[in-house]
């Protein structure tokens, strides 16, 4: 009988649940619930989805292990008793852009171009209202009775993990083990999305300590107005993180569940990938990311990329825009048409849409920093005043968008020899062919997948192995799904017009 693991994705939009075998990859059994809507959520609503995703799975008692990948950055803030002080703000709640602006120039002392350098020497990135260090600051301003409450300060896979392990509120039946906050876990290429942990201060990923050793105090202080709170221990990558309750995994199954240290969502996503040094992954979805695997951790004060850690022991460098596969949903509602119709329409406009370009900052945006921006629509004419030029003209800033990223790596020294094109928004057809088109190179499409559950269970799987071994184990060689390549020749007048009306 297969030996069987779990991979969970608890993203902004839904919970999926992957089971698979543990030597092979193959898949056995999947199931998902959707999460409410919003840049603030109640973390209950993941509780509730994860149950619902797991019942749609067929259940988990037959696991041997499971890891949790999720949406990065959000701030799940936790009193003594382990309720949830106020719901957690998401990455893409941009209330605390100010806040950011604020701790920038105070590391700075008043200068914002050496605060910038400053942050992104200690952590890697910038603080942009995104990270959880300015949340933690905005709670400290707009809300102090709550930030007097904060003892613990969690991400959403940390929450869901220490939940999944059998801890939650004092009195919660769900929650048998009670709220011991020092049971939190997380993994490095979560908590160097918090903006208060510094991955060069490990020795490696799996070196012996606390497990806090990499946190900023001084960074967390800066924001919080204080210490004295619980921060999750950093496991690493192929570490045993604990046990689920076998009241969610692993009843039948000797020793119950291992749970691994679990990944943000872009680090699982690189995990079930396969992702290697020369491959770049663009992700389509409720964000658009431009990922790259690299050895070094990098310092960018420009702000355009975030130098976070990965889910193996190297990093992970993102650039990472609001405004992705919305404004594919904003074209459709604008026009009155489904995927497939927005596709077909925007493949009957030429390159360029004659010059119709949308600048699609539709939420504010973060790669650049401009959370208060709002899109703009440049050359309506007669000409291009039509459903087809319109449709090309959403497609093609979005992607012009994505292309700056890829850009910024570059501009960093990251070398590009494969362009992955994944997420939601890699199944328009129009996305596939214009892509090529505006970042001046083939993408392969991989078959659709769940990469950060897959990601996920390939860490399950890892840390079992290593578990079995006695501590030493290579990840499992799973290999990638097959993929297609779509190519077409460069169009740069696409971007040139783009980048004529992107900072007006």
């Amino acid at each position: 009988m297969s030996t069987l693991v779990a991979g969970v994705d608890t993203s902004t939009q839904s919970c999926k649940v992957v089971v698979r075998d543990a030597e092979t990859g193959a898949l056995r059994r999947f199931g998902s619930a959707s999460h409410p809507d919003g840049t603030e959520v109640d973390p209950a609503a993941w509780w509730d989805a994860l149950g619902a995703a797991v019942a749609a799975a067929g259940g988990l008692d037959d696991v041997a292990a499971l890891a949790v990948g999720g949406q990065q950055h959000g701030m799940v803030a936790l009193d003594a008793d382990g309720d949830v002080v106020r719901p957690a703000l998401l990455w893409n709640d941009t209330r605390s852009a100010q806040a950011a602006r604020d701790l920038v120039r105070e590391l700075g002392d008043g200068d914002e171009a050496v605060g910038a350098q400053a942050w992104a020497d200690a952590i890697g990135s910038v603080p942009v209202a995104s990270l959880t260090v300015t949340k933690l600051r905005w709670l400290r301003d707009a809300e102090p009775e709550n930030a007097a409450r904060v003892a613990a300060v969690a991400l959403p896979h940390d929450w869901l993990t220490w939940r999944i392990a059998g801890y939650g509120p004092a009195g919660d039946p769900t929650a048998p083990l009670g709220p011991d906050l020092d049971a939190l876990v997380t993994d490095a290429s979560d908590a160097s999305g918090t903006g208060y942990w510094d991955a060069t201060r490990v020795a490696s990923p799996d070196a012996a300590g606390s497990g806090r050793e990499g946190y900023r105090l001084d960074l967390l202080e800066l924001a919080l107005g204080r210490t004295d709170v619980v921060l999750p221990r950093v496991v690493g990558p192929s570490s045993v993180a604990g046990v689920a309750h076998p009241g969610v995994a692993g009843a039948d199954v000797e020793g119950g569940a291992l749970l691994g240290p679990g990944a943000g969502d872009n680090a699982g996503a690189a995990l079930g990938l396969g992702m290697t040094a020369g491959d770049v992954a663009v992700s389509i979805g409720t964000s658009g990311v431009v990922s790259a695997v690299v050895p070094e951790r990098t310092a960018d004060g420009s702000g355009l990329i975030n130098g976070f850690s990965d889910a193996t022991g190297r990093y992970l460098l993102l650039a990472v825009t609001l405004n992705a596969s919305r404004v594919l949903d904003a074209a459709r509602a604008v026009l009155g048409v489904d995927h497939a119709g927005l596709s077909r329409l925007a493949l009957q406009a030429p390159p360029g849409a004659d010059g119709l370009v949308l600048v699609p900052y539709l939420e504010g945006e973060r790669m650049p920093n401009r959370p208060d921006a709002t899109g703009t629509l440049h050359g309506v004419t007669l000409k291009t005043s039509t459903p087809a030029h319109l449709a090309r003209a959403y497609v093609e800033g979005m992607l012009c968008g994505l292309a700056d990223g890829l850009d910024a790596l570059r501009a960093l020294g990251v070398r590009v020899e494969r362009v992955q094109l994944v997420g939601g928004g890699a199944q328009s057809e129009a996305v596939r062919q214009f892509a090529p088109q505006v970042l001046g190179l083939p993408v392969t499409v991989p078959e659709p997948g769940e990469y950060v559950a897959d990601g996920a269970a390939r860490q399950a799987a890892w840390v079992l192995a290593a578990s079995r071994a006695g501590g030493e184990a290579d990840p499992p060689g799973w290999g990638t799904a097959s993929g297609t390549v779509s190519e077409a020749d460069e169009v740069p007048a696409i971007r040139a017009q783009y980048a004529a009306v992107r900072d007006r």
